[in-house]
């Protein structure tokens, strides 16, 4: 089953978080991830929520997920991210 990384992220950095995004993708398609949301134009529906940027990530599986979370792969780029900006995350299974 799909998990699906969901992380509403407020840059306070653009330099630092610039060096993110281009060390990123390959983390995550090395544990054979995908992004669905990069970024982008958000409209409220419902609610005062006006996030800044959201960004979704599909895994195949909850264990690709917590694995390239916690990778050495990854480690230089979440150091990164959490210089440059504030970010709330979750995972959540999909169906």
């Amino acid at each position: 089953m799909p998990v699906y990384i969901i992380v509403e992220v407020s840059i306070h950095d653009e330099k630092i978080y610039e060096e993110y995004k281009k060390l990123t993708p390959a983390s995550i398609e090395a544990f054979h991830g995908r992004f669905i949301i990069r970024g982008g134009q958000t409209t409220a529906l419902e609610g005062n929520w006006k996030p800044e940027r959201i960004v979704v990530v599909e895994f195949p599986t909850i264990e690709l997920a917590n694995t390239w979370y916690n990778s050495e792969i990854y480690a230089p780029a979440k150091e990164l991210r959490q210089r440059a900006a504030s970010t709330r995350m979750i995972l959540a299974n999909g169906i």
